[in-house]
Parts: structure tokens; C-alpha cells; sequence
């Protein structure tokens, strides 16, 4: 039994050890990480630490700021670079890792608290957030931590867990919103109907708790909207009613819509919990799957443990099963019951010889072996990655003082970040026009779709266009006036008129 915990033991350090090795050299790609890593960085710069901007000037509502505080914060003590920007969401995902191992060994003993959080730590969207820059990590440490808290309170027990509940309801509103409330809500409140789920209710502080929930999370929409009128309507109104009954919702201030199904979320879920989701629904439907549907629901409501790990479960796919404005990523709060169940059931039938007992183990290698080679392929061939990283860095490396990258068209928000928003942008209709083509002596860099280049090169016929590099999406050429092209071409011509001058003058001796 040592032996089997220390090598469940070394398995969670070499997942995690894979994790960081990709986050830290894999590139920031479009469009969710640069765009949240700027608004980040600009914070950072500015020391506006009620405000995120998107970009100056243009205040970012879309999202609360705990998702920017706490890279922002990295920035500022590790500097700027993908790991400290990716770094707190890492140790966020390990919050949400501990509650899973926390809960599970309270309920089910020690053994399932390993098999929990070695099942949690090696599905794709759990290993995927942990050490993305996105907001959605936030969300599920603070879900999981008041659906862990609700269930562990005890009237007598420690004050940890009877107000992490509440820290946990904080930590959403501050990282998603409302939606916080929704998703916890949606479980508790028909699981409190069962006797286990009354006698829970009573175990919370709910007045001194709600006291210090809103402490916690209130001044800052109160200083929000005080700063930048106009926050708490787009922000309740737009991203918690309009995104979600809208599928081409238009109001969206900083991007577009995710236009999806209805239903898709369900399919995002099992792509989330690969390879685990298939194997949790098979447990699920497992026990007395000839009987009635009422005769099972009847002894899913017997087993107050086992529904509240469902209700949980299906909090967030159910929410959004008639939203078509979705991502994958909007499944990851309700992932850790998952875990759980799986864990519980692994603690006690997991075979320990033969073919059945090495599949878990080959399982959990999926994912971290992805991340690897992931993280591998980012050194080898950064142009397959959907990031300006190298293209800006190319330019940059070129660029002489006075000198400008400009992108046409389109300016993703990779090339924002990496530029440190030193990256311009031109509609392709304004190019020849604009006063940023170069003059005489001068040199401008253009950054193109690469759909779009026969378009650009009709469009400036008379400028010498020279393709220095080429990323997945885009090329980038060094834009030369006339001048600069002749005075290059001379002195190309130059080494070699000076060369033959020298040959005729003195002819090589004939070979004896």
C-alpha cells in the first residue's frame, strides 16, 4: 500500500512537472491568453488597479479583475514573461486540486483522495487551464470551494469551512460574476430539499457570511462603476442575460460572439473530461440500469452523497445547454464531482493485476504527454502556433529607431501583447494612403494575412515589398520607398562592380 502511494505520489509531481514545463515556453496564442495578458500587463503599467483596460482609453468591462490582479501581480514580482503571467492560474488549479483531495479524503477515505486528484489533474481542461491566462480558473477554485465548504461545514467544526463557503462565492463574483451565484445555487438549492441537505443549510453562518461575502466582493463594482459609468449594465444586463440568450449577440465591446448549437456545451464536456467523461458516465449509469427511470432517480435520492456530486455535475453543462454563445472552457467549474466519483469508485474496485489494472495508469499519461510534446513542438516550430510572438520579435529584431510594425487588416492580440501595444494597425483600403507609409530613407514593416498579400502588393505596385518572415496567418515584409530600394541595390552592386574592376585590372595566371 506505501508502494502504491508513493508512485500515485511521484505521478501527480511528474503531471504537474509537465504542466509547467509547457506553460512556461509555449507561446501566448490567439485569442483568449493575449487578449487577457495585455489587459493584465497594461494594469501592471498603469497601477489602475480598480479599472482593466483593454487598451488605453478603452476601459474592459467583459470581466472582473481578479483574473488581472493576480497576473498583474506575477508581473510585477517575477517581471513579464509567460510563466508569471500564467503562473497564478497554475496555483489556482492546485487550489481547486486540494479541494478535491481534501473533500475526498473526508468522505471517502485517503486512497480515494489519490485517485481523485490524479483523475482531476490528467483531464484535458483541468490540465489545459491550469497555467492559462484565462478567467475560467478563478471561477472553478471559487465554485469548488463552496461546494467543498457547503458539504464539510459542521455547526461545531472549524470556522474554515463554514465561511468558505461565502470566501468561495467572493472569489467567483470577483472572477466571473454573478454567474458564481448561478452555479452554486443550482446545486445546493435542490439538494437542500433532501434531510442531509437541510441539516447542511443549518451548519452555515448565513448572515455573518453573506456579511462577509459582500465585503469582500461589493467595493469593487461599487468603485467600478463610480470610475467608468456605464460597467454594471453592460456587464449584468449584456455579458450575464444577453450573451447567453443571443447566439450573434452584437453588444459584445471586445470581440465576437461564439456562435455555437444549442446543446454543444454537452460535446464540450466530453471533450474536457477526456479521457475520463466516458468512464464517469458509464459509473454513473451503471447501478440498476435495467429499472425504471423513477426507481433509480428514487435511489439517486437515498444516496445524498452521490446526488449532490450530480446536481454539481451538471450545474454548468445544464445552464448552458440553451446558450449558444459557449466555450469549452464554461464546463471546467463543474468537472472536480467528476473526479471524485471516479476516485471513490478507483479506491475500491481498481484491479491490481493485469491489463485492467496498467489502463489507469496509461490513461492519466495521456494528457501530460500532450503537454510535452506541445511544449516541445512551441521550441521546435513556433510558426505552427496561432501567435505573433516570432513575427513581432522578427521585426523588432530589424526595426532602427523612428521605424514602425504596422499589421493590415486585422491586429491579433498576440501581436498587441508581444509588441507591448507598440503594433499599428491599417485598414487594407487605407494603406497607400496613409502617412505611415515611409518616405525617402525610410523603411516601414507590414504585417498581412497571408490571403491578403496579392492584394497588398496591388495595392502598393510601386514599393519594393520584401517578405522577411512568415508566421501561421501572417507575412511580414520590410516596406522600402524608392529610394531606400536604389540606395540597397547599390550598394549590393557595389562589392561586386569593385571585384571585377579588380579582375580586369589583374587577370589570374593561367593554370600550368
Amino acid at each position: 500500500m506505501r508502494s502504491t502511494s508513493k508512485a500515485l505520489l511521484l505521478g501527480l509531481a511528474a503531471i504537474l512537472a509537465a504542466r509547467l514545463f509547457a506553460m512556461a515556453v509555449m507561446p501566448l496564442a490567439d485569442t483568449s491568453e493575449p487578449r487577457y495578458a495585455e489587459i493584465a500587463r497594461l494594469m501592471a503599467v498603469t497601477g489602475d488597479w480598480v479599472t482593466p483596460w483593454f487598451e488605453p482609453g478603452v476601459p474592459f468591462w467583459g470581466k472582473p479583475p481578479l483574473a488581472f490582479w493576480a497576473p498583474a501581480l506575477s508581473i510585477k514580482l517575477l517581471g513579464l514573461s509567460e510563466f508569471s503571467l500564467r503562473l497564478p492560474a497554475f496555483a489556482a488549479m492546485l487550489g481547486v486540486l486540494a479541494l478535491v483531495h481534501a473533500f475526498a479524503a473526508r468522505r471517502f477515505g485517503v486512497s480515494a483522495a489519490r485517485w481523485a486528484a490524479l483523475v482531476f489533474a490528467t483531464m484535458l481542461l483541468p490540465l489545459a487551464s491550469a497555467g492559462a491566462v484565462l478567467t475560467d480558473p478563478y471561477l472553478a477554485l471559487g465554485v469548488t470551494l463552496s461546494m467543498t465548504s457547503f458539504l464539510l461545514a459542521r455547526r461545531d467544526g472549524p470556522p474554515w469551512w463554514r465561511y468558505g463557503f461565502f470566501v468561495g462565492l467572493a472569489i467567483g463574483l470577483l472572477s466571473k460574476g454573478p454567474l458564481a451565484l448561478v452555479l452554486v445555487a443550482a446545486a445546493v438549492l435542490p439538494w437542500s430539499l433532501l434531510p442531509a441537505g437541510r441539516a447542511q443549510w443549518r451548519a452555515l453562518p448565513w448572515i455573518g457570511g453573506t456579511i462577509l461575502m459582500l465585503a469582500l466582493a461589493l467595493p469593487w463594482y461599487v468603485m467600478a462603476e463610480i470610475r467608468t459609468p456605464g460597467f454594471l449594465q453592460y456587464f449584468i444586463v449584456g455579458e450575464h442575460f444577453l450573451r447567453f440568450v443571443d447566439p450573434g449577440w452584437q453588444g459584445d465591446l471586445y470581440g465576437t460572439a461564439h456562435k455555437r448549437p444549442y446543446g454543444g456545451i454537452w460535446l464540450d464536456w466530453l471533450l474536457a473530461t477526456m479521457p475520463w467523461g466516458l468512464a464517469g458516465l458509464w459509473l454513473f449509469l451503471r447501478p440498476g440500469q435495467d429499472a425504471p427511470l423513477r426507481t433509480r432517480l428514487a435511489s439517486l435520492a437515498r444516496d445524498p452523497l452521490r446526488a449532490y456530486l450530480l446536481l454539481w455535475g451538471l450545474a454548468a453543462p445544464a445552464f448552458f445547454t440553451l446558450s449558444g454563445n459557449i466555450l469549452w472552457t464554461y464546463v471546467l467549474p463543474s468537472l472536480p464531482p467528476l473526479a471524485l466519483a471516479l476516485g471513490a469508485w478507483m479506491a475500491d474496485h481498481a484491479p491490481t493485476q493485469g491489463w485492467r489494472a496498467r489502463l489507469p495508469a496509461a490513461l492519466m499519461l495521456l494528457t501530460p504527454l500532450a503537454a510535452l510534446t506541445l511544449g516541445a513542438l512551441s521550441l521546435a516550430q513556433p510558426e505552427r502556433y496561432k501567435t505573433e510572438k516570432q513575427l513581432v520579435a522578427q521585426a523588432f529584431a530589424r526595426m532602427q529607431p523612428g521605424e514602425q510594425l504596422v499589421f493590415v487588416g486585422s491586429r491579433p492580440f498576440s501581436a498587441r501583447f508581444y509588441s507591448q501595444g507598440a503594433a499599428g494597425q491599417l485598414p487594407m483600403d487605407a494603406v497607400a494612403a496613409a502617412p505611415a507609409l515611409p518616405g525617402a530613407g525610410a523603411r516601414l514593416f507590414l504585417a498581412v494575412e497571408k490571403n491578403r498579400l496579392p492584394a497588398l502588393r496591388d495595392t502598393l505596385a510601386g514599393w519594393r515589398l520584401l517578405p522577411l518572415y512568415a508566421s501561421r496567418r501572417y507575412v511580414l515584409l520590410q516596406v522600402e520607398s524608392g529610394a531606400v530600394a536604389a540606395r540597397d541595390d547599390a550598394a549590393r552592386e557595389a562589392p561586386a562592380a569593385t571585384a571585377a574592376t579588380g579582375l580586369a585590372a589583374n587577370p589570374p595566371s593561367p593554370a600550368p
